[in-house]
């Protein structure tokens, strides 16, 4: 079942890829904490001077959908199932 929630979090853990660009390690979201397993799928879109990073990842039981609008400065939880 895939809960759509498309709301900023909190990431308190950050890695980085080749191309510098970064992965959430860590997040929190509704007083809970996640920590995901690995640096997941991603998917980067560049409108102009904008770079959008769409990445699904997985804490090991759940899989999040999240999005980063400003090279990991800002991240919103797209998506979250169990």
């Amino acid at each position: 079942m895939t809960q759509t929630i498309n709301k900023p979090v909190i990431i308190t853990s950050l890695g980085f890829r080749k191309g510098c660009f970064a992965y959430p390690r860590r997040m929190e979201y509704g007083g809970k904490s996640y920590d995901f397993i690995d640096a997941g799928l991603s998917c980067v879109v560049r409108q102009g001077e904008k770079l959008i990073q769409v990445l699904t990842m997985t804490d090991g039981h759940q899989q999040f959908k999240l999005r980063s609008d400003n090279r990991g400065g800002s991240w919103t939880l797209l998506t979250m199932s169990a």
